[in-house]
């Protein structure tokens, strides 16, 4: 397999969904504890990292600062395409937060990850964009010394930015925390390998997104089932 191992593994609801006020409940603190545990586990046990869409990253990581893009000088192409940039000191990690940005809307302050949670904090920062980017965020990257991927035009081509992760990097496998959006991205491009849902005990009711944002339908087969402060936790593998 020419990319590395991804397993998916987020808090959900009673009836399946994965964003909603229902996180904020009372009810649902267990598992939310539950799962920050098991991310810390899987780092443990080898995990490269975790990879996010832009507004998991902004809700959790960036606050939504971003900075002024017309201090910077445009990016130059290289015959018609923008190129992708490696930090040397990039290949010296083995844990990073991969952000997958289509059109480069995160502001970084660091280009590590600072959090309390061990499970994240310290993590090296990749981007991954598309050629909708504006290249004077390319040029931030640089500066702020942000490994990036460019991989597609429009929409983020996932096996591709897989398969330079693959190519450039020593982990074999990452932790895909969503949310809905690229949830179902990474599943279209039959790049979910294994399923780490935690279950609480609540409804999310009619404005929560679902798991996999128009997914497509594939086979798991159940690996474990055990509970755990009260909340359900599974994991299941590709058939």
């Amino acid at each position: 397999m020419n990319r590395p191992y991804i397993l998916c593994h987020m808090v959900t609801s009673v009836d399946g969904k994965v964003t909603g006020e229902f996180l904020r409940r009372p009810e649902c603190a267990p598992a939310t504890e539950v799962y920050y545990q098991l991310n810390r586990d899987y780092k443990e046990q080898g995990s490269g990292g975790f990879i996010c869409g832009r507004v998991t990253m902004e809700e959790s990581f960036t606050g939504g600062w971003y900075p002024d893009l017309s201090t910077y000088e445009p990016t130059e192409r290289e015959a018609g395409f923008l190129m992708n940039f490696w930090t040397d000191d990039t290949f010296e990690d083995t844990y990073f937060a991969i952000a997958f940005d289509p059109k480069g809307r995160l502001g970084w302050q660091s280009n590590v990850i600072r959090d309390e949670d061990p499970g994240y904090d310290g993590a090296r920062i990749i981007e991954v964009v598309t050629e909708q980017v504006d290249p004077r965020y390319l040029t931030y990257l640089e500066e702020m010394e942000i490994s990036y991927i460019v991989a597609g035009e429009k929409e983020i081509d996932v096996p591709l930015a897989l398969l330079l992760l693959y190519e450039h990097l020593s982990p074999s496998f990452y932790v895909l925390e969503g949310g809905s959006i690229i949830n179902g991205h990474f599943l279209r491009a039959d790049c979910v390998d294994e399923l780490s849902l935690v279950q609480a005990p609540v409804t999310a009711g009619k404005d929560g997104k679902p798991l996999f944002t128009e997914g497509e339908c594939y086979a798991f087969n159940l690996l474990e089932v055990k509970q755990q402060d009260g909340t359900l936790v599974t994991r299941y593998k590709k058939a």
